[in-house]
């Protein structure tokens, strides 16, 4: 039995996943299998991913679902105690899963397990994440994660661990949800149990902001992920901020896209005003006119290596 499981769904990733997958081999910590589900992939992914002859990847292929699908089938097919996540185009650093393994050495009772990262906002153009929260070098537990988790996510589908067996105690990946699974999985971790974090930078994330993200179906099943914990958020005040945050990032992608004006209206009818700082206060009434103008020079401001976020 290995120590970890790393999955990784892929589709469609010929140009990233070898990179990827030497990532993985380079590893400090060596006690591992890696479980590619390649979710019906059309170009030479699979090909790339055949190339390789050590016995600790496996490859299993299923008709395209989705990454949440192709991912819970890696999950129930893994033999390692704990579950690694990552992308088919993000890379680990050498020293990824031995910071996990101290973070899971220290905290054995922890359900989720961070390490810190760094995002790739263009070819030539890499950013620190950014977190809510203060931390020094050590790994340490997170005292409340949610409002720790507003400005880059703490856990990421390539930065982030758990124990298999507590993945089946909650409701795991939501095939139901076309978009914000991985999200939706960080909150039921969260309200299950403790996160802990390795301040250590393990992992590079590469960021694209891609059409489909703003899509209406997308944005819907994002309408539906935000409201399934209603209840909760009347018992959790961190909960409630949290979600309230995302309740204003999702307003403003029906504003860009310039449809569902009653979702639009219910989502600020249904954010604590409290929650939200200046520039998102400013932003959430702004005409789309002005939102598209905003949305072009932060495109600019990254093409010239400059990042500004409207959570901090």
């Amino acid at each position: 039995m290995a120590f970890f499981s790393v999955v990784i769904p892929l589709y469609n990733k010929a140009n990233y996943i070898d990179s990827t997958l030497k990532s993985v081999l380079d590893q400090t910590f060596t006690d591992y299998e890696v479980i590619i589900v390649d979710d019906g992939s059309k170009d030479e992914s699979v090909k790339v991913v055949e190339s390789y002859t050590d016995p600790r990847i496996k490859l299993l292929q299923q008709p395209n679902k989705g990454a949440s699908v192709a991912r819970a089938n890696g999950i129930k097919t893994a033999v390692g105690k704990y579950i690694a996540l990552l992308d088919a185009d993000d890379e680990w650093k050498p020293n990824h899963l031995s910071a996990l393994k101290e973070t899971i050495d220290l905290f054995p009772y922890a359900v989720l397990y961070c390490t810190n990262y760094n995002i790739k906002r263009s070819k030539d153009f890499t950013t620190p994440a950014v977190f809510n929260f203060k931390y020094k070098s050590e790994p340490l537990i997170i005292e409340d994660f949610f409002r720790a988790n507003v400005i880059n996510y703490i856990p990421s589908s390539s930065s982030s661990s758990f124990k298999k067996e507590d993945y089946f105690k909650i409701d795991g990946y939501k095939e139901e949800l076309k978009t914000g699974q991985d999200i939706d999985l960080w909150v039921q971790f969260a309200l299950f149990g403790k996160v802990a974090f390795n301040p250590k930078v393990t992992m590079v994330y590469n960021f694209f902001d891609t059409s489909s993200l703003s899509n209406r179906d997308y944005n819907d099943s994002r309408y539906e992920f935000i409201n399934s914990y209603k209840n909760e958020e009347q018992k959790n005040p961190s909960l409630k901020f949290y979600m309230d945050i995302n309740r204003h990032a999702l307003a403003i992608r029906y504003k860009l896209l310039g449809s569902d004006n009653s979702k639009v209206k219910q989502l600020k009818a249904d954010i604590k005003k409290e929650n939200l700082n200046l520039k998102q206060l400013i932003t959430l009434y702004l005409p789309r006119t002005l939102l598209l103008y905003l949305k072009n020079l932060h495109a600019f401001l990254i093409r010239h290596k400059i990042y500004l976020s409207a959570n901090k």
